[in-house]
């Protein structure tokens, strides 16, 4: 069985995708967040979610719940930068640091294009479609098209995106998701019972004011048991930038629950070449694995485009990548 209907989330319109084992939920209204993403069979909650109680909070600043789309991702140093000899502004939504962070689609409304099921699968297709009379052009001066497709089916979840360059300049592309892992993710278990491994390669030096110096720095132990093996997503407070660095071919986190043995794989594509690592100062409970497609502050960094993953699209061409989540068992 596998079936897609519209209804609600905590009061939320929302779009609900269902099979026999999985379930997940889609807020087209706020950002196009995937809310929840759950095992019914076995009453886990892979993403962190919003109770009743902390909704109107959420609609506030829907960042560290479920996976918020940030483009542009992350901090610009003075909500500036210039590409190909056009100067971009952004409004400065960060006052302790001066930068702007995290783009304009993550508390927008997104149109939902399509959504349906067969006997496999259920789906839903979300969107944005940028041009002059579109609210986000007043910054990013960009004709394109920007679909996100969520797939839920006996193999777990998969999100494909898309960015389609519509005009006739080239557009600088940068991603990320700030996607908000429960840890633990079963009601069995606590803290002490996760483990984590992330393809993180080498750990970015960050300013004062959290942006990249350009240098890179040694990597600590738990840091290197993070890369290696496992170590707990809480070893100590972090909010650290990274290169990713493929393993056999995959870019992934991997959440292992050690007392109900299984484990969550969040596996990204190698097309995200770097990461961000968030866990609210190591207080427990969720993390913040984030792929990102560039350094932060990209644009400012005097660093070559391959290094910093500065990529762009040219027009009529399409960015894309495919995101899973899967579930294996642990021994």
């Amino acid at each position: 069985m596998a079936v897609a209907y519209s209804g609600l989330f905590n009061d939320e319109k929302a779009f609900w995708l269902e099979t026999d084992r999985y379930q997940a939920a889609v807020l087209p209204g706020i950002g196009a967040n995937l809310i929840a993403f759950r095992d019914r069979r076995n009453d886990y909650k892979f993403l962190r979610e919003p109770s009743l109680e902390d909704m109107e909070a959420f609609k506030a600043m829907p960042r560290n719940h479920g996976i918020p789309v940030l483009f542009p991702p992350n901090r610009f140093e003075d909500g500036r930068f210039s590409f190909n000899g056009r100067n971009y502004f952004f409004p400065i939504n960060e006052e302790k640091t001066g930068n702007h962070i995290h783009g304009f689609f993550y508390n927008r409304a997104w149109d939902v294009l399509e959504y349906g099921e067969n006997e496999k699968e259920c789906f839903i297709v979300l969107h944005q479609d940028v041009n002059e009379t579109h609210e986000v052009f007043t910054y990013f001066p960009h004709t394109f098209k920007f679909r996100i497709k969520y797939t839920l089916s006996v193999h777990g979840l998969s999100q494909k995106v898309e960015i389609e360059n519509c005009g006739d300049e080239p557009m600088p592309c940068m991603l990320a998701f700030h996607t908000a892992l429960n840890a633990p993710f079963s009601p069995n278990s606590t803290i002490e019972d996760c483990l984590c491994k992330i393809t993180i390669g080498e750990r970015w030096e960050l300013d004062e004011r959290m942006l990249p110096t350009g240098r890179k720095q040694p990597l600590e132990e738990g840091e290197l048991s993070m890369k290696h093996g496992s170590v707990s997503p809480f070893w100590r407070p972090m909010d650290n930038h990274y290169t990713a660095l493929p393993q056999k071919g995959k870019n992934f986190v991997e959440l292992i629950d050690t007392l109900e043995k299984v484990r969550l794989i969040y596996d990204v594509g190698t097309r995200y070449k770097q990461w961000m690592i968030w866990n609210n100062k190591a207080a427990g409970g969720f993390f913040c694995p984030e792929p990102q497609i560039n350094l932060v502050n990209a644009p400012n960094v005097s660093l070559p485009d391959e290094s910093k993953g500065m990529v762009v699209v040219e027009p009529g061409h399409i960015w894309t990548e495919t995101s899973r989540f899967y579930v294996e068992d642990y021994y």
